[in-house]
């Protein structure tokens, strides 16, 4: 007999809702709870995924003793550390989508929490369930191409996309969309570890109405010489809603690897709308029976992890050291010059952003 287990998602907006789905799909998890603060979206994704509950409010998800895993799908990012935090404390299981939360002291204390409950928690850093993804992953740790010596990592979405990203949030390219680039490369390359960050950005199109710049560049720099260069950026021109575009270059003394991850192999062409690219999304929304994208595997990784008892994909302290980078880089976008990661040095004023 398949052991099961109860599941609540807290935000069933665009992520949030690929969730639900896939729990709703899955033989893991015997009752599904979801909570969404939109009345029209909560009716929706009720409707997809008939779930035993469906509330406006996420604390009841908490006070429900059957439920034993919480996805934590909520915007703005601000209300994540909270929803964490009461998740752990109610006892619950924990999936977040990044970030974990807006600083660093906070996530700590989550990690911390987490540790000393023994409970799972891991954060929403989809793009390691890729298939291509793996492959670099595969490449570097078994060195394939041998000794890394420089790795590229280029994505931009649509400024559609970046309207909505920045318009719940202030947080920069860094933290918003690098933030999945930042979190592989730092994955495929260790054990190295980053010790100093460089970043520049550049703002045009969102500064006339905003404080968010339009893209950023990042450099990172490992310890043992390797470089990370990573761009990310939110103005490409309207077309598909949520079209995201990557380029990968992984270069070392034996070989490379070059990654197309720009998603032009289906091409969808009418003519009112020119053409299109369906299957472009980051997360991957459902596609009838199946779906287009990572998110829906990375969701029942994190179920099949409590199940049975599993270490979950992206371990609590992998998306801390993310959060140092991109917290770096944003300061080094500021002061104009390089940062020196915290990592072996906790009294930094930078261990405190």
């Amino acid at each position: 007999m398949i052991k099961q287990i109860n599941v609540g998602v807290i935000g069933t907006g665009w992520t949030g809702g690929i969730r639900a789905n896939a729990c709703a799909r899955s033989p893991l998890i015997d009752e599904l709870h979801i909570a969404e603060i939109n009345p029209e979206r909560l009716a929706e994704v009720k409707d997809e995924t008939n779930p035993v509950s469906a509330t406006t409010d996420w604390e009841e998800l908490l006070k429900n003793d059957d439920i034993e895993a919480i996805v934590i799908s909520a915007t703005p990012e601000s209300t994540h550390y909270p929803m964490i935090k009461a998740s752990l404390e109610a006892g619950k299981h924990v999936f977040v989508e990044k970030p974990v939360s807006t600083t660093i002291a906070e996530a700590d204390e989550v990690i911390a929490l987490a540790e000393a409950k023994n409970l799972k928690f891991t954060v929403g850093y989809s793009q390691r369930f890729k298939p291509k993804f793996a492959y670099v992953n595969k490449a570097l740790k078994e060195g394939l191409i041998g000794d890394p010596v420089t790795c590229l990592i280029s994505r931009n979405v649509t400024r559609e996309l970046g309207t909505k990203i920045t318009g719940r949030s202030k947080l920069s390219p860094a933290a918003m969309e690098a933030t999945h680039d930042l979190d592989f490369l730092l994955w495929a390359l260790q054990p190295r570890k980053p010790i100093r960050v460089y970043s520049q950005t550049a703002g045009k199109l969102f500064k006339r109405n905003s404080e968010t710049p339009d893209h950023q560049w990042i450099m990172v720099t490992m310890d043992d010489g390797t470089t990370i260069t990573v761009g990310a950026g939110w103005i490409l021109p309207i077309g598909y809603p949520n079209y995201s575009q990557c380029w990968i270059e992984v270069v070392g003394t034996d070989g490379a690897l070059t990654i197309d991850d720009t998603h032009k192999e289906v091409q969808f062409n009418t003519t009112e709308h020119g053409i299109r690219y369906p299957m472009s999304s980051m997360p991957g929304e459902p596609v009838d029976h199946v779906f287009a994208g990572p998110m829906a595997d990375e969701t029942i990784h994190f179920v099949e992890a409590v199940v049975y008892d599993r270490p979950v994909m992206v371990k609590p302290d992998e998306a801390r050291l993310v959060m140092d980078v991109y917290t770096a880089a944003d300061l080094s976008d500021e002061l104009g010059e390089p940062v020196t990661l915290p990592r072996n040095d906790p009294s930094a004023a930078l261990a405190a952003k």
